[in-house]
């Protein structure tokens, strides 16, 4: 196998998309589109990655890092232009070169690698990635000779009434001889109405110097969806969506409705995990075996141990152990971890928070900036008053301690193991372990008031 390389055209504004943020950044099931091309790229194992930038250069790098190489595209001039730019990096190199849109987030890394391969296998300087589409319209038709030899590709302006009969279109991928490319580009012109220079016109270029031309079709053709506009974001979300939820249930995991679920292109689920309408998990997330998540819950960059239950709740960018039960509407925030056999009840927020094994807050409390031990009970409306004003500070529930009902732990602040607190409490000094504290006015009961009062 000869070495192989990537160009990836992301150097366009994309004004279609009438947006501040640039094109390919745009997000397709949590990631942007670009990123997506990208890592299909990486798996394909090729040799050597080139991302032409242009507008948003800057926030492009920031979002793929040092994973590719980058080349700048000053001025947009055309598809061909673009590939221009690489001409330093790889003009001189032997291989064979793909070049792909970073607005084509749904194609896999599969479909690379046969492109390549059919490319290889057919000696041709240059291979077009094609799809058959029912609806063709607006599409570049592919033209074959009666032995099936790619003709030309005919844009659907230009195709007369049996070109435009034709259903197999050009994607805008391509695979080239990479020294036939950049030998090709040198002759590309832009006499054109846009005065570009289009990356087709190799194809025609290599055809008159008697060049083998192919073209090899992908079964799918909503992995050759181009985003352009806030329609077509939306219909590559949902063949993105489709693909990934179909994964995962052939993984084993249950689905109740998966088109009212959504999940990242980065997420991992264990089997025989259960996934109510309304799930949505997004970025990293790490899900376990024998789970049930949702209904109307939202998971963000998170790991969740197995067989535990979430229903109704948000948690982001913590850890959760196992046969831990969250909800419903409980709401866990950054930086918390949550043991094994915990349960999280109703209406109970955490945040940057530790919370041991066995440990339990079932209603209505919140607790925050807070070291919780194991086997700790926190009885309902029970809070942990981190925030003096000025800076947050931690609290700390040793291991068998019982808050009771009511109470206000203001940090700094630690209650020992195994100690009570008694209910309505406001706890400003540490508790020692096994103490009872009472923090509150003595009930006092004034007899025959209300008559007094008339």
């Amino acid at each position: 196998m000869s070495n192989r390389y990537a160009v990836i055209l992301a150097a366009g504004q994309g004004k279609r998309m009438k947006s501040d943020l640039y094109k390919v950044l745009h997000p397709v099931c949590g990631k942007p589109m670009v990123e997506h091309v990208v890592d299909n790229v990486r798996r394909a194992g090729l040799t050597e990655v080139v991302t032409v930038i242009g507008h948003g250069a800057d926030s492009v790098k920031e979002h793929l890092g040092d994973h590719v190489s980058y080349v700048l595209q000053k001025e947009q001039l055309g598809t061909g232009h673009a590939v221009m730019q690489a001409e330093e990096l790889l003009a001189d190199k032997d291989g064979v070169t793909i070049v792909l849109c970073g607005d084509t987030p749904i194609i896999r890394s599969e479909t690379m690698e046969s492109l390549m391969n059919y490319h290889e296998n057919t000696g041709a300087k240059a291979t077009i990635l094609t799809a058959h589409a029912e609806e063709p319209a607006g599409y570049g038709r592919i033209i074959r000779n009666e032995q099936g030899q790619v003709t030309r590709i005919v844009e659907h302006k230009d195709a007369n009434e049996n070109e435009r009969l034709v259903k197999e279109i050009n994607t805008g991928t391509y695979c080239f001889d990479n020294k036939a490319l950049f030998k090709a580009l040198e002759q590309v012109g832009n006499n054109n109405v846009q005065g570009e220079y289009y990356l087709p016109d190799v194809i025609e270029i290599l055809k008159k110097q008697g060049e083998h031309l192919a073209a090899w079709q992908t079964d799918d053709f909503h992995e050759t969806i181009g985003v352009n506009d806030r329609p077509a974001l939306a219909k590559a979300e949902k063949a993105l969506k489709h693909r990934i939820n179909e994964y995962w249930m052939k993984q084993g995991v249950t689905m109740i409705d998966p088109d009212h679920t959504y999940i990242s292109a980065e997420a991992v689920l264990g089997q025989d995990t259960v996934l109510y309408p309304g799930t949505f998990l997004h970025g990293k997330v790490n899900i376990g075996r024998d789970c049930v998540i949702g209904p109307n819950t939202e998971i963000t960059d998170s790991t969740i141990g197995s067989y535990g239950e979430i229903k109704q709740s948000v948690v982001s960018h913590s850890t959760i152990g196992n046969y831990v039960k969250i909800g419903p509407f409980a709401h866990i925030r950054p930086e918390t971890s949550i043991a094994d056999d915990v349960k999280i009840g109703n209406f109970v927020e955490l945040k940057k928070t530790s919370f041991g094994k066995g440990s339990k807050a079932s209603h209505l409390s919140y607790i925050g900036d807070a070291e919780v031990g194991s086997d700790v009970n926190v009885g309902c409306g029970s809070i942990t008053v981190n925030y003096d004003g000025e800076k947050k500070h931690l609290t700390k529930i040793e291991d068998g301690a019982f808050i009771g009902c009511n109470a206000n732990l203001i940090a700094p602040v630690t209650v020992g193991k195994e100690a009570y607190v008694a209910a309505g409490s406001t706890i400003t000094e540490d508790v020692p372990g096994e103490a009872l504290s009472i923090a509150r006015s003595r009930q006092t009961n004034k007899e025959g008031y209300v008559k007094k009062k008339d």
